[in-house]
């Protein structure tokens, strides 16, 4: 038995259920005492499960040998090649199983452990197999397709060495042609070698032309530098020369004229700018005074809540004051009801109750003081009050008038910057155009010179 086999031994009635589940009847008797064909028979059955090989798959290989074999007597091999192929079959199925002993001998004289043993392993085998079912249908499909691939390629090889065969006939006929060939190329190629060595000398020369025309192109630009130089010289000169001096005097008095105005009427739009900002800076200050006041105004009228939430105070004491007094009077003529000698007593202990009639009077008297002093002290924040406010309404208007004249001192400056920017831009137009007029003349002067010198051949040059 192989140690290698991993699948458990299965009981013959395990093996019978299998069988009959891929519709082969199988008895105890043929388990307990198997023979040749019912082995044949049952282990066919196992491979077909797997590999879908039966007795007519196998049929076309068979008649294929036979068909290679040089006998005549081939029907004599019929069965003994059939059961060699099925052997091999099984063999590998065996080798798949873990069955790494498996021999024509469990075929032809098959022994009832080693039966069931392979039975056990081939039918575990089969049930692994279809669990794995999707795998070994893409295993089927790719083996398919590379023995499509295979017999394609067999076909291109078959054709390839056919193409061969033919190339090589038509080079073995042509080589009598090749080799005349050969011989017109060996003649071509002296012939070659003879007129590359006139073509080197040919390309010396044009090499020596090359060099000689570098030098010359050389010279050339030399020559044209130097002339490029003296027409800068002669250009130099030609400058020099003075055109109308007395116009462009009076151009350069007029213009420096024109500077002279632009320069004054600068300054003064500078010193109103300056005007203007000085009155800026004053507004500013003013803006300030008036929000220091406003600021003063807002603590007045905090003071101004503080003194009335005091005098709201002290008419809630008077009014205490008074409720107290009355209690006293009460409290007096309920004492008085209850104790009828209590005015006798009164009497003897008439100095103590003077005393406090005079702290009633100084009592009373500072209330009045009191009263005198918050009336004045209201009257004349009620003034400071009035005064603020006549004195804020007063500032009030005259910011008004100095935001007025503010807004009137920028439009000037405003329209005074316009008109400088518009005055600049005439000067400079004006400034172009005498420039523009400038040179034309003196273009056209230096053609007059030049024409009227070529006229009395004279050379003109500079003092």
């Amino acid at each position: 038995m192989s140690g290698q086999y991993w699948f458990p031994n299965m009981p013959i009635p395990e093996i019978m259920t299998a069988l009959s589940e891929w519709g082969l009847s199988v008895s105890n008797e043929q388990l307990a005492r198997p023979s040749s064909d019912f082995v044949t028979g049952v282990y066919s059955a196992c491979l077909e499960q797997i590999t879908s090989i039966t007795p007519e798959v196998l049929h076309e290989p068979v008649q294929n040998a036979l068909a290679a074999l040089d006998d005549p007597n081939t029907d004599l091999y019929v069965a003994s090649i059939a059961h060699n192929f099925l052997l091999y079959h099984l063999t590998r199925f065996a080798n798949a199983a873990r069955i790494l002993d498996f021999s024509a001998k469990d075929l032809y004289l098959p022994d009832p452990e080693r039966t069931r043993f392979i039975l056990s392993a081939f039918i575990n085998f089969v049930k692994f197999a279809e669990q794995c079912t999707p795998f070994i249908a893409n295993l089927r499909d790719k083996s398919t397709t590379i023995i499509e691939e295979r017999e394609h390629v067999a076909q291109e090889l078959t054709a390839s060495q056919h193409k061969l065969n033919t190339l090589k006939a038509q080079r073995a006929k042509d080589e009598p042609k090749c080799e005349q060939l050969r011989t017109e190329n060996a003649a071509i190629t002296a012939h070659l070698m003879a007129t590359k060595e006139t073509t080197q000398a040919v390309v010396k020369d044009i090499e020596t032309l090359k060099i000689e025309k570098a030098n010359l192109i050389l010279k050339k630009e030399n020559i044209n530098s130097e002339t490029s130089l003296l027409l800068d010289n002669i250009q130099r000169t030609r400058s020099r020369i003075v055109q109308s001096p007395e116009r462009i005097k009076r151009n350069i008095t007029s213009m420096g004229a024109t500077a002279i105005d632009d320069k004054k009427t600068l300054a003064m739009h500078e010193a109103k700018a300056r005007d203007l900002q000085a009155k800026i800076t004053a507004l500013t200050n003013i803006e300030k005074d008036v929000r220091s006041c406003v600021e003063h105004l807002q603590t007045i009228e905090k003071e101004v809540q503080l003194l009335e939430s005091s005098q709201k105070e002290l008419a809630d004491v008077k009014d205490s004051q008074d409720y107290k007094k009355i209690e006293r009077i009460e409290l007096q003529m309920k004492k008085e009801v209850r104790h009828p000698f209590l005015p006798i007593i009164a009497s003897l202990a008439h100095t103590p109750s003077q005393r406090v009639h005079r702290q009633l009077a100084n009592a009373q008297e500072k209330l009045e003081r009191s009263q005198r002093h918050a009336e004045e002290k209201r009257h004349a924040s009620q003034q400071t009050i009035e005064r603020l406010q006549r004195e804020y309404e007063q500032m009030d208007v005259e910011r008004r008038d100095n935001d007025k004249l503010v807004e009137e001192h920028r439009k000037e400056a405003d329209d005074t910057e316009a008109k400088m920017a518009e005055h600049l831009k005439k000067s400079e137009a004006e400034l172009n155009e005498l420039l523009a007029e400038y040179w034309k003349l003196r273009h056209e002067t230096e053609v007059y010179m030049e024409t009227l010198a070529n006229k009395l051949n004279m050379n003109v040059t500079a003092d």
